[in-house]
């Protein structure tokens, strides 16, 4: 009986150490309400996303075009590794260095937030208004 109960616990401590672990969940940078409503902070994202014509590369709805979907590519890339990526570019794969660019280095959470909204599917796409 004993030897059973070992033989088992050590079954279950071998599947268990198996598992993948969940990162942390991370609160959302975003606010949103009826898809279209959002914080102040995010709304200066959308602003800057349409100020820096972001959608002749990446797509009105940030889906792709010459530069890749955002709506997917946020669902992987690190806040840490989407601000290196617009403030230093990757000039080899065609994304210039924004980091000179007052807008976008003035606004890299804002538009972090926003795009990573959008890439949620909590932030429609089109026109977007401050929360009230």
């Amino acid at each position: 009986m004993i030897y059973r109960w070992l033989g088992l616990s050590l079954v279950l401590a071998v599947n268990t150490m198996a598992l993948p672990q969940e990162p942390h969940a991370q609160p959302a940078p975003y606010t949103v309400v009826e898809g279209s409503k959002v914080d102040k902070s995010t709304l200066a994202g959308w602003r800057a996303w349409r100020a820096l014509a972001c959608e002749r590369c990446h797509g009105a709805q940030q889906e792709g075009l010459v530069g890749p979907a955002l709506v997917e590519s946020l669902k992987r890339l690190t806040r840490e590794q989407f601000e290196q990526t617009v403030l230093n570019g990757r000039v080899e794969k065609g994304m210039p260095n924004f980091g000179g660019t007052k807008l976008a280095s003035d606004n890299i959470e804002a538009l972090y937030a926003y795009l990573k909204g959008r890439s949620d599917g909590a932030i429609q796409p089109g026109r977007l208004e401050e929360m009230k």
